[in-house]
């Protein structure tokens, strides 16, 4: 991606930057997105291997607490709209979390790279155009579809059949609704407060 650091000529918007184009702020901005993240991210950590007694009679469903991991990963782009930024989103919040003390060590950052890089290919099959609320559900869905896959192959292998099936029918919605619906909905309610005034996303209508 190349960086710029001169603001966007008087009048015009961020989203009249080339399309691969970020600027200093799109950087500073996702990576304070991110971190914090990674700090919410720490203390999901925390209740998922705390809720694993409530779910001991049917383990699959602790898959419907997936969501919140998926949320920069969607967050990010919807306020950035800059490609590359799901996955930078996604996998610097797996990595301060992985720092702050996740129990999964650097295995972490592989979930961030993954849940990343399946949210990223959303956004460029919209060519990196469309940053609506159905883009945002799919992002978040795709990304929930490749961490399942990964739960399974490295800690659920042992699990029936229809054991894993449920858990990704799990997983894959919560991602779509928390990951997907919630980031779109938080940064509508963030652009309603000027906060993204400075970003398309704080001035353009809401789109599906």
């Amino acid at each position: 991606m190349s960086i710029s650091t001169e603001a966007p000529r008087r009048g015009a918007a961020a989203s009249d930057l080339p399309a691969g184009r970020w600027r200093t702020v799109d950087i500073v901005v996702a990576a304070v997105i991110a971190v914090a993240f990674g700090a919410v991210f720490q203390v999901w950590n925390l209740a998922w291997e705390g809720a694993h007694p409530a779910f001991a009679f049917f383990p699959p469903l602790q898959g419907a607490m997936y969501g919140v991991w998926m949320i920069p990963g969607v967050l990010v782009p919807l306020v950035i709209r800059r490609p590359g930024a799901a996955l930078l989103g996604e996998a610097v919040a797996a990595a301060a979390s992985a720092l702050f003390g996740a129990q999964w060590g650097l295995v972490t950052v592989v979930y961030g790279l993954l849940q990343g890089a399946a949210a990223e290919l959303i956004f460029a099959f919209g060519l990196y155009r469309r940053w609506g609320l159905v883009a945002a559900i799919l992002a978040a869905a795709s990304a929930g579809a490749a961490a399942s896959l990964l739960d399974l192959i490295l800690y659920y292998p042992d699990w029936a059949p229809a054991w894993q099936l449920a858990y990704s029918a799990l997983v894959i919605p919560s991602s779509a609704v928390v990951g997907g619906l919630g980031s779109w909905g938080l940064v509508r309610s963030l652009a309603e407060t000027g906060v993204l005034s400075g970003f398309a996303s704080g001035r353009d209508q809401p789109e599906v």
